[in-house]
């Protein structure tokens, strides 16, 4: 049996940690901000925007406390450490883009049956401060932060995407109650951008629910994995394979591997050792692999299931 513990994610680890408070903070402070603007100048659209800095805040806290914990070490109780701490973090943050914005579109329909006086000069005002602060804090978390591989960032960076949009929709229904007096655009713009919103909250919970189940990572096409093992000198078959994400950015994979029965242990350390080596090319990070002198007695598939501890086969497609 091989191992591969090579996980180098410390660097990363840290930019995102440093990029997640500098965020935390500067959101935090506006939104206090906006929360104020929006009840003096009745606009749904503020405070919807402010709910969303909220929910902004709170994942940016979830996910910073996710870092924290998923660097603790592994122990008898948790060999994998805590590391899946920030999928859980990822689908709290999904969770919560799918309320908030269920929320503000309740809010909206009220108003489209009693519309309130709305100080647009000023909503416009805000609204357009907020936007700058949402742009500082995206360019900070695309600079200094992994935003497409890592879960927990992608989901952190989507809550402030959501609320970017929240403040030009707030903009356009500000310019259109100053110069039409369209009381109804600040509901609509609401309704528009929480739509928006709840789409991303939903395809942030979709792939951090495909990682709690064990899914095969997006990024792994398993036909060019099985062949690439199959390539290898000396192997004769697999089967028993299973390829899963620990947490964002660390694929493993689990496989029996049947060899000749004269293959000596030298000679299958190194053809192990080049196995990990190619999978590490195809983003796998974490190998460990069975070898078998011949294979299993249910052994006519790649794949298995396993049901109250019978193996149960799939057919080979």
């Amino acid at each position: 049996m091989e191992h591969d513990h090579n996980h180098n994610h410390s660097n990363t680890g840290s930019a995102n940690k440093k990029t997640l408070i500098i965020s935390l903070v500067i959101i935090t402070v506006y939104m206090a901000i906006e929360v104020i603007g929006g009840l003096l100048t009745n606009s749904l659209a503020l405070l919807a925007d402010a709910g969303h800095m909220l929910s902004d805040a709170i994942s940016l806290f979830i996910a910073l406390m996710a870092f924290a914990f998923s660097n603790k070490v592994a122990d008898y109780g948790k060999t994998y450490g805590y590391k899946r701490f920030e999928i859980l973090a990822a689908v709290i943050n999904g969770a919560t883009l799918i309320l908030v914005s269920a929320y503000i579109i309740y809010e909206a329909i009220e108003r489209f049956q009693k519309p309130l006086e709305i100080t647009s000069r000023g909503m416009l005002i805000i609204a357009t401060i907020g936007l700058a602060v949402n742009v500082l804090v995206a360019w900070i978390m695309m600079r200094g932060a992994d935003v497409k591989e890592n879960l927990n960032m992608r989901g952190a960076f989507l809550h402030v995407i959501s609320d970017m949009l929240g403040s030009v929709g707030a903009i356009v229904a500000a310019i259109l109650i100053m110069f039409f007096n369209w009381i109804w655009a600040d509901a609509v713009a609401s309704v528009v951008v929480s739509l928006l919103v709840l789409r991303s909250g939903y395809l942030v919970t979709k792939s951090s629910v495909h990682v709690l189940m064990e899914g095969t990572p997006n990024n792994i096409e398993v036909e060019k994995v099985t062949q690439k093992i199959l390539d290898t000198e000396g192997v004769i078959s697999i089967h028993d394979l299973h390829i899963w994400t620990i947490t964002s950015g660390l694929n493993a994979l689990t496989c029996h591997v049947v060899v000749k029965a004269n293959m000596t242990i030298e000679t299958s350390a190194l053809m192990l050792r080049k196995i990990e080596q190619d999978l590490e090319n195809l983003k796998i990070h974490h190998v460990t692999i069975q070898l078998d002198t011949s294979p299993h007695r249910y052994a006519d598939s790649v794949l298995c299931n396993v049901n109250a501890g019978i193996y149960v086969r799939e057919e080979n497609h």
